[in-house]
């Protein structure tokens, strides 16, 4: 069960007032284990909002799709020393950004000269 900040810092406050375990218990429904567990996160600041910061990435999107435009039959790996990354890389972007894989026109011309001598 998740219990908000605010709940969990009058639960250790109400304990530091001087009551028992018995007591924190009863009121709050909580055991001493979770109680020592909770007073040292907040001692620590553990519960203080971290700024989540963007990564920095290698392949710009834009400029990705700009190159991806510009020679869209462009092997991974041409792509990847362009942009000076690993060839993986350049695949999972693209794949984030739902370019897919080179259509091929069906039906080939190989298979269709096949098919007409066997009719």
């Amino acid at each position: 069960m998740a219990y908000s900040i605010d709940y969990k810092k009058r639960a250790v406050a109400y304990k530091q007032e001087g009551h028992t375990f018995k007591q924190l218990r009863e009121a709050f429904g909580i055991p001493s284990e979770t109680y020592y567990d909770w007073k040292e996160k907040l001692e620590s600041n553990y519960y203080e909002k971290k700024i989540k910061r963007e990564r920095f990435r290698k392949i710009d999107r834009e400029k990705l799709k700009e190159a991806v435009e510009k020679k869209p039959d462009a092997f991974l790996y041409e792509l990847a020393e362009q942009f000076g990354c690993s060839p993986p890389a350049v695949f999972y972007m693209l794949e984030n950004m739902n370019i897919t894989l080179k259509k091929r026109p069906l039906p080939i011309a190989k298979n269709l000269k096949r098919n007409v001598r066997n009719i």
